[in-house]
C-alpha cells in the first residue's frame, strides 16, 4: 500500500489517496491502529484517508486517531491533506474538504505553509471542573457539528518540559464525567512579554502530542472571550512549533508549516493479520 508520511508542527500523520485504493471503510480503524503503532510500524499520532467527494468538495477526508476510533477532524491534519491534495492534483489553491464535522476550506499560502478556515465554533461555556484534588476554571469548547471536543485551562508557569508532571491531570479531564464523549484537554500560558505557549493531551493518542490545531484554536477564542487577545493573527508556541490563529468574522482560521517527511510502501499483509 502506498502512503504518505507528513506533519504540521510536529503533528504527524500517514496519508493515502484511497480514491485510487478502495479499501473498505469497515477496515480503516483497524489499519489506522496497527500503522500507527511506533516501532511496530509507521509510527503516527493520525491516519488521515482521501475519498471521493459526496457534497461538492474536492474530495472527502476521513481521519483515524492512532487509537483507530474516528475522529471529527483534525486541524493540522488537515492543513497537511491540502498540501496532499494540491501537490497530487486533486484540488487547487483554494479548496473545498469534506470532513465529518463539516466542510473546511483549505489554502496555498506558500510551498509548505497552508491555512485553513476551522468548523464553527458551536459550543463555548465556562466550567468549573475538580480533577485531581483541586478546582480549575475551565472552557469547553466544541468546533464543527459533531463538534470537535475540547477543555481550555490556565496553568500558570506552564512549559513544555512539564507534559510528565501534567500527564495525570490531562488523562483525568479528558475522562471527566461531565464530557460524553471525552475532550481533548489545552494547557496554556501567557508569557511576561504577552506571547502564549500551549500543549493539547490528545483524545485518541492519549498522550501530549508536540502541536493540535484545533487545540491552539480553541485555546486563543477562549483567551478572546477572557479578554487577553483580539483574535487577530495570533501566533502560539507549541511544542512542535509556532500556529497561527486568526479570528474573524466569517470564521476561525489556522495557518502553520507542513512538511512530506518520506513516501514509500507498507506491507499490510504482515501488519493486519
Amino acid at each position: 500500500m502506498e502512503f504518505t508520511k507528513m506533519h504540521g508542527a510536529g503533528n504527524d500523520f500517514i496519508v493515502i489517496n484511497n480514491i485510487e485504493m478502495k479499501i473498505p471503510e469497515a477496515k480503516l480503524g483497524q489499519l489506522a491502529e496497527k500503522l500507527c503503532r511506533r516501532r511496530f510500524s509507521i509510527g503516527a499520532d493520525g491516519f488521515m484517508v482521501i475519498d471521493s467527494a459526496e457534497y461538492g468538495g474536492d474530495y472527502k477526508m476521513r481521519f483515524y486517531n492512532a487509537d483507530g476510533s474516528f475522529g471529527e477532524m483534525c486541524g493540522n491534519g488537515a492543513r497537511c491533506i491540502a498540501r496532499f491534495g494540491y501537490e497530487n492534483g486533486l484540488a487547487g489553491e483554494v479548496q473545498q474538504i469534506e470532513t465529518i464535522a463539516g466542510m473546511v476550506t483549505g489554502y496555498r499560502v506558500s510551498e509548505t505553509i497552508y491555512k485553513i478556515r476551522l468548523n464553527d465554533v458551536t459550543v463555548k461555556k465556562s466550567l468549573e471542573i475538580e480533577a485531581c484534588g483541586k478546582k480549575y476554571d475551565c472552557m469547553y469548547i466544541e468546533l464543527g457539528d459533531p463538534g470537535i471536543p475540547h477543555v481550555v485551562l490556565k496553568i500558570d508557569g506552564m512549559t513544555f518540559d512539564r507534559m510528565e508532571e501534567l500527564l495525570e491531570l490531562g488523562k483525568a479531564l479528558r475522562n471527566y464525567k461531565g464530557f460524553p464523549k471525552g475532550a481533548n484537554v489545552n494547557f496554556y500560558d501567557e508569557k511576561e512579554d504577552g506571547s502564549f505557549v500551549a500543549m493539547t493531551y490528545e483524545r485518541g493518542v492519549e498522550n501530549f502530542t508536540l502541536a493540535c490545531g484545533t487545540g491552539t484554536a480553541s485555546v486563543v477564542v477562549a483567551l478572546k472571550e477572557r479578554g487577553r487577545t483580539d483574535g487577530k493573527d495570533v501566533p502560539v508556541q507549541v511544542p512542535g512549533g509556532t500556529l497561527t490563529i486568526d479570528i474573524e468574522e466569517d470564521g476561525v482560521y489556522l495557518s502553520g508549516p507542513t512538511e512530506v517527511v518520506f513516501e514509500g510502501y507498507v506491507n499490510v499483509k504482515d501488519i493486519v493479520k
